[in-house]
């Protein structure tokens, strides 16, 4: 989350898709098409119950992006999923956290937290991937979030910035140099996903479409400048098949 971010529960519920105009990371030209092929990696972002509708930490319309990621997945030949993996009793739960409501902002030795509902815990049912998500041909799947003490957004690096998920030195070893994010939720697992995925030398797009986002008090304008300041591209579908 951003410093002093403050989250309001019924804005997090209704949540907003990523089709929202912003003066950064502005499409793709016709010149930027991008290349898929077997140098790219397709990462497809906590694509699970707790974060569709219905779930205990919903982003609204999440369940929408399964069918554009399904469709993606069959163009690339490189294949990873993120998965939030919490045990029960993690920090960043406000029922952790005597007195603590669920959107309080709480700091942690690492920074500002934002208390969250219980979510995505270890072998539950909200844990799970949609069960319509249709990637058979991943071949690896990175959980984040499994440390008691510390939150995860990014696929890459923990959110005390210090201690790697090893997503970077998979794709390094597997001799990926471009990498198309996708998945839930825009402005903060798939942001901070994108913008690790660039400081990983790593020439790295985020498909609209293939998104949803919370947008809350800017977030989601802020999300994109941050990414096109290291020099994330913003695609579309049409970008890619």
């Amino acid at each position: 989350m951003q410093d002093g971010f403050r989250i309001d529960r019924r804005s997090l519920v209704a949540g907003a898709t990523v089709l929202v105009a912003s003066a950064a990371a502005s499409p793709l030209k016709a010149q930027e098409k991008p290349v898929i092929d077997a140098r790219t990696a397709l990462i497809v972002v906590d694509v699970q119950n707790d974060f569709c509708p219905g779930g205990s930490l919903a982003v609204g319309k999440g369940d929408e992006v399964v069918a554009v990621i399904n469709a993606l997945g069959k163009r690339f030949a490189n294949v990873v999923m993120t998965q939030d993996w919490h045990p029960a009793g993690h920090s960043s739960f406000a029922s952790s956290h005597p007195g603590k409501k669920p959107f309080e902002m709480m700091q942690m030795p690492y920074g500002p937290q934002v208390l969250w509902p219980d979510h995505c815990i270890q072998g539950s049912k909200g844990a799970e991937f949609r069960a319509d998500l249709d990637l058979t041909m991943a071949q690896t799947i990175v959980r984040k979030g499994y440390r008691r003490e510390v939150d995860s957004y990014s696929g890459f690096v923990e959110a005390d910035r210090k201690t790697p998920t090893g997503l970077g030195g998979y794709l390094r070893e597997r001799g990926v140099a471009r990498a198309v994010v996708v998945g839930l939720a825009t402005d903060f697992c798939v942001g901070w996903t994108a913008q690790d995925a660039a400081r990983n030398g790593l020439e790295t797009l985020v498909v609209e479409e293939a998104c949803r986002a919370i947008d809350l008090n800017g977030s989601l304008d802020k999300a994109w400048a941050d990414m096109a300041a290291l020099g994330v591209k913003r695609a579309r579908l049409a970008d890619l098949i």
